[in-house]
């Protein structure tokens, strides 16, 4: 038997008010080059024009939509004379999307946002269907001189500017690009084996040290004290910049790599050592004789 419980859906449909200026959402149920049809669980069906559903006028809404897809848009009339609610997600988003990218900033959210146009100072990208600005200084973590370059280019940027009032979005990929970058050094860091051996090339010298730069955009730090076994008063006594140098891996910690000269000297003595205690032994160990005796006394006839 059927019950109320049956009934739910409809009865909500029929007591349910939709008024101009409602923020409504519904489900994707067709997608044309003319229109978008959702559902929006009422007695009518809920249409957004193409040209009212976004203000990037690079979005198609056949390829970018499909059903079942949640949308939320506003109630621009509730009969558009074929009895269907006219919708509006370009005045939705002017209400929510603003909120939404308020929500990105402060969480740091990371997306990706193709780059539409150069214009002075920086280019233009839409995020949430709002115009943003991303200035050349915050394109990427190296120097950018040539914008048009990047239009048509995919790139992860974060919100730094959201500011509803003055209709200003300012994004950045520098920040993205700059965490990337950090992550993919600290993991070659990690990569590296203390008590290894690295060649590398002094880049700077500081009155406690010497910057090396081992390769892979990773520089290591050779302290004074672990540059030679002679004491030392000043860096520049050993060496200089640019000089090719070897060193041994002590520790990477905390990002950190802390390189040892001085450890490698100490590697070459010990052999020498062990050497000379070699013939030393030998030599204490074995008669020298010079005389035509010892020699012919070592022959069987």
């Amino acid at each position: 038997m059927e019950s109320m419980k049956d009934y739910e859906k409809e009865l909500e449909r029929s007591f349910r008010t939709i008024n101009e200026g409602d923020i409504v959402s519904g489900a994707v149920v067709a997608v044309t080059d003319e229109e978008v049809t959702l559902d929006l669980n009422y007695y009518a069906p809920g249409i957004i024009k193409i040209e009212n559903l976004s203000n990037d006028p690079d979005f198609h809404a056949k390829e970018e939509l499909q059903p079942g897809d949640i949308i939320e848009a506003t109630v621009v009339r509730t009969d558009d004379g074929h009895g269907n609610i006219e919708l509006s997600k370009k005045e939705a988003n002017e209400v929510l999307a603003w909120d939404k990218l308020r929500e990105m900033m402060e969480q740091q959210t990371v997306v990706t946002v193709r780059i539409k146009e150069s214009v002075p100072s920086g280019v233009v990208a839409f995020l949430e269907g709002i115009r943003a600005f991303i200035p050349a200084s915050q394109l990427s973590a190296d120097y950018v001189e040539d914008t048009d370059a990047w239009i048509g280019k995919d790139v992860r940027v974060v919100v730094i500017t959201v500011d509803p009032e003055k209709n200003k979005l300012v994004l950045s990929g520098k920040v993205v690009a700059r965490q990337e970058r950090e992550e993919e050094r600290n993991h070659r860091i990690a990569m590296l084996v203390p008590g290894s051996v690295v060649e590398g090339t002094v880049e700077s010298i500081m009155p406690y040290g010497a910057f090396i730069n081992i390769g892979n955009g990773i520089s290591g730090l050779v302290h004074i004290s672990q540059i030679s076994q002679k004491r030392i008063s000043s860096v520049h006594e050993v060496l200089k910049e640019g000089q090719k140098v070897k060193a041994k891996i002590l520790n990477t910690n905390d990002g950190k790599v802390s390189l040892s000269m001085k450890a490698l000297e100490d590697i070459m003595e010990k052999p020498q050592e062990e050497e000379e205690a070699e013939a030393i032994e030998y030599s204490s160990n074995e008669t020298a004789g010079t005389s035509l005796g010892d020699l012919l006394s070592r022959f069987k006839l």
